[in-house]
């Protein structure tokens, strides 16, 4: 107990006594009824009550033992289970579990890791991608500030994600790879990769391109082919010596039927060869015989133009150009207009919108000419200020003109807008409201306006190339914001008439995909139904297996994952229980498992990862070794720790009915004596 603390008991004391004294033998009247027991009763309750006020505490020093952590991390890939160590993985996972010393040691906690990082040791060897990478980056957050080695069971293998030998530098523990596969490198020819676009236009030229690789020591001659079904559209002769390891195959296939085509790359594997399944790809091209063209008006040079010029054209399908509005061009060419900053010099680009009924995209900022705009349409008004201001965003979920998600926009830096009040003069549907600061508000920041049988979309801001850099900072690409933003611009080229059901779907997967369908239902009022039942019917086109799959809501949208189809030609029809409404569809799922396409386990990237770290490589069958290097390192060791806790000397529960029953007590004491 502190100084500070008894010394104000002692003051507490010295009053009560003080008070009762004066109360109950100074000042009475009646000297002889029990004064000396009231005053005690006095001086208790002054007492207690002083003692409520001041709570004394103390002190407690509590000594606990702190075990450093270990995290056993298990790949869960399919790649395990093709190499024939899935049982050697399970026995080594086992041994952990079971030995005593280690647990003694160490607080082990067990994950798994594939395409995600998941705290279970549930070991199924069934995922059919590995992203190392982003497993090491995740454990190296939980546990950044302990110490928390790592033991990674894998093979080393990962089919995408960041290179994670070098990212390896920066992880704060050290890792310890138990290398599972083969190590010894064996004759092998195999498809390394295969470079394609996902569309094509009718009547152009497919590229693509092949990396074909060899490892082995002999010189060896086969061949490569690319057939379409039965037919051979490309055949060529390969070489390959100790000194020639791989080639890379350029050609260009005949873009002639509009649909799916779908090819398999073969090189004819040797007679010698363990692993033929990398000697074959499937791969597909969807020919369409139709272009999105788009074109870009501006009288400024701004990053946003070429923000949007490249996230536009992210998909193979459409097309920007760019131009000043005083530059003539046939708005016929182009299913969509986009308006960058408007200012005087657009009032014969607006003209031949209007005669030409165009669907368009404004997008506003500090350089536009409000006073022109707000006249040239009436559409939406801004109060002229002549002063910007910085806007957030904030999604609307309940958005309902197409299917759209939240790509993360509470992270996204603000846009540069004009400040004022912005109207909205006509029916409209906001994407996106502005937040100034933390003050939410009901102003658009972007919406989209359909009228007369004419779309349009207004972003009353500048600065999307910083959206779609955060975009990148945050998952090391542009997909989700090329996604969102292609939605966009896919829902203005259109004009579409507007369904109460709509699905999105893929016209083909690789089956190492994840494979999703999703589907939005509105209300007769075109208002997102949340109410609705929604079922998919799949069917095989080849076995005629069918079955029927609820759909799950989530968000704005009702999804279903079908990633654990096999390879095939499927057909979906999407209805909604109660209603005559359904939707109907079909997709290819493409042969291929990347998984099988390793045959080795990739040492050469562990042993970087082990050196980066202050780790150690360990084979499976070296599991003793490795038990016995993290039981004597004198890094991981147990450390006391102290933990003081401030803890009150009295129950003021216990202090307050005692207040309660002193007082009680001295009323009816006087009340007897007639003091009262």
């Amino acid at each position: 107990m502190q100084t500070q603390t008894i010394l104000l008991i002692i003051a507490a004391v010295v009053i009560a006594f003080t008070i009762a004294l004066f109360q109950y033998v100074y000042k009475a009247r009646n000297k002889k009824k029990n004064i000396l027991f009231l005053a005690l009763l006095r001086f208790l309750s002054l007492f207690t009550l002083l003692l409520l006020i001041i709570n004394p505490a103390f002190k407690q020093n509590t000594y606990y033992i702190e075990k450093p952590t270990l995290v056993v991390a298990i790949d869960n890939s399919s790649s395990i289970k093709y190499l024939n160590k899935d049982q050697n993985v399970k026995n080594i996972t086992s041994q952990i579990r079971k030995n005593e010393k280690l647990n003694d040691r160490f607080n082990i906690v067990y994950y798994t890791f594939s395409d995600k990082l998941k705290d279970s040791i549930s070991l199924t060897f069934d995922k059919t991608q590995t992203n190392i990478s982003k497993a090491l980056d995740e454990l190296d957050q939980i546990y950044k500030n302990t110490t928390a080695p790592i033991l990674m069971i894998t093979d080393g293998n990962q089919t995408y994600g960041k290179d994670y030998q070098f990212g390896s530098s920066k992880y704060k523990q050290s890792i310890y790879p138990v290398i599972v596969g083969d190590t010894i490198s064996i004759l092998d020819t195999k498809i390394e990769q295969l470079n394609v676009n996902r569309y094509a236009y009718l009547k152009n030229k497919l590229p693509v391109e092949t990396i074909l690789t060899y490892s082995g020591k002999e010189d060896i001659n086969t061949i490569f082919q690319i057939k379409s079904g039965t037919n051979i559209v490309f055949s060529q002769q390969v070489l390959f010596s100790e000194q020639k390891k791989s080639n890379i195959i350029n050609v260009t296939l005949p873009a002639n039927s509009v649909g799916v085509n779908q090819y398999m790359a073969i090189l004819t594997p040797l007679d010698t060869e363990k692993n033929t399944i990398n000697n074959t790809k499937t791969f597909a091209v969807e020919v369409i015989d139709q272009k999105t063209n788009v074109l870009l008006i501006s009288d400024i040079v701004h990053p946003d133009l070429g923000a949007i010029k490249k996230s536009i054209e992210s998909n193979e399908r459409r097309s920007v150009t760019i131009i000043k509005p005083n530059e003539k061009k046939d708005f016929n060419d182009y299913q969509l207009i986009v308006l960058y900053q408007p200012n005087t010099r657009y009032r014969q680009v607006y003209e031949d919108l209007n005669a030409h009924k165009k669907n368009h995209f404004t997008i506003t900022g500090p350089k536009t000419d409000w006073v022109f705009l707000n006249k040239i349409q009436n559409k939406y008004t801004q109060e002229i200020t002549r002063q910007t201001e910085y806007y957030l965003p904030k999604f609307n979920n309940n958005y309902g003109a197409f299917l759209l998600e939240d790509i993360g926009f509470n992270n996204y830096p603000p846009l540069l807008g004009t400040f004022g009040e912005t109207r909205l003069n006509t029916n409209h549907d906001p994407i996106l409201y502005k937040t100034i600061g933390n003050i939410e508000t009901d102003e658009v920041l972007l919406t989209t306006i359909e009228q007369n049988g004419i779309r349009e979309a207004v972003l009353f801001g500048e600065g999307l190339w910083r959206w779609r850099a955060q975009n990148y900072l945050d998952t090391q690409g542009f997909n989700e914001f090329d996604e969102f933003f292609g939605k966009l611009v896919q829902y203005l080229a259109s004009n579409k008439r507007k369904s109460r059901l709509n699905t999105i779907a893929e016209s083909f997967y690789y089956g190492n995909a994840n494979i999703a369908i999703k589907a939005e239902y509105f209300t007769k009022n075109y208002e997102f139904d949340r109410r609705g039942s929604l079922r998919i019917t799949l069917k095989n086109k080849e076995t005629e297996a069918s079955q029927t799959i609820p759909m799950l809501l989530k968000n704005n949208t009702y999804d279903v994952d079908l990633s654990n189809l096999k390879a095939g030609n499927y057909e979906y029809t999407v209805t909604v229980l109660g209603e005559n409404i359904t939707r109907s569809g079909d997709f290819k799922i493409l042969e291929y498992n990347i998984e099988q396409q390793f045959l080795n386990a990739d040492v050469t990237k562990l042993k970087h990862v082990a050196t980066n770290t202050k780790g150690k490589v360990y084979y499976l069958n070296q599991k003793d070794a490795v038990i016995k290097e993290l039981l004597e390192d004198k890094r991981y060791q147990a450390i006391q720790k102290n933990k003081e806790n401030v803890v009150s000397l009295l129950d003021w529960k216990y202090l307050l009915i005692l207040l309660i029953l002193l007082l009680t007590i001295e009323w009816f004491v006087r009340k007897y004596n007639g003091l009262i």
